[in-house]
């Protein structure tokens, strides 16, 4: 890892969880920018000791920027620095790596940041909408998320990506949002998708991005249904059933 202004680091390590969407974010970013990077899964529900020290708010991902000397190895009485939060690990990643990911303009740049934070709505909707209670809670849940993705709908062109030709750092946000839906999907149609041409054209293009396929193991939609049936929620039961 090469930074711009900083010197020279050591690959960084990403601390991960291998269904997290956050953490798939900045997987997805540092792919994109051709950073070498380690990645380090921990168990959420077990929390390692040497985890609960690293992150303040006991959340993935973390970033571990680790410094390098000349000879290669760590430079002497230089700390690592742990970075958390995704959309502060995304901000350090463009403000230290080629290939940016966000639009040069001040003003595309704002605009591109406040959909990221759609995006993370768009993520507690879903939150609520696998852990409804009963049918008439999924149901309310699942025509939230169509609102909202009615509005994602408003905002799309042309295409292939949020911005038109270029992939941004929205495109990485909303990569892993879609990739629930391929296993909510399996269990019945919900209707989010409904009328909305340019957003599924939209999912489409990010399913088939090498950066957004690559975050992800092979067995993550095992993992995932797995995850879904021990929610003890109506969509465990239709899963189940």
């Amino acid at each position: 890892m090469t930074s711009k202004g900083n010197g020279t680091v050591a690959p960084p390590i990403l601390v991960s969880h291998h269904l997290c969407p956050y953490v798939q974010r900045a997987a997805i970013s540092l792919t994109e920018k051709s950073v070498a990077f380690e990645r380090v899964d921990v168990d959420l529900s077990d929390k390692p000791d040497w985890f609960k020290a690293l992150s303040p708010l006991g959340k993935v991902p973390l970033l571990r920027v680790r410094p390098q000397g000349e000879s290669g190895g760590k430079s002497e009485g230089e700390a690592e620095t742990v970075l958390f939060e995704s959309a502060v690990i995304l901000e350090y990643l463009e403000d230290t790596q080629a290939n940016p990911l966000h639009p040069a303009d001040p003003l595309e740049r704002a605009h591109h940041r406040a959909w990221i934070e759609f995006g993370s709505s768009v993520l507690n909707e879903i939150g609520g909408f696998y852990s409804a209670p009963d049918e008439a809670v999924l149901t309310a849940k699942a025509q939230g998320l169509s609102a909202k993705f009615a509005r994602v709908e408003g905002e799309l062109g042309a295409g292939p990506w949020f911005a038109g030709g270029r992939f941004s750092l929205v495109d990485a946000v909303f990569g892993p949002i879609f990739r629930y839906f391929d296993v909510f999907d399996e269990i019945a149609d919900f209707g989010v998708f409904t009328g909305k041409p340019k957003t599924q054209q939209w999912r489409g293009e990010l399913s088939r991005r090498p950066s957004i396929r690559a975050v992800v193991a092979e067995d993550y939609p095992d993992r995932l249904r797995t995850f879904l049936k021990a929610r003890n929620s109506h969509l465990s039961s239709l899963l189940l059933a």
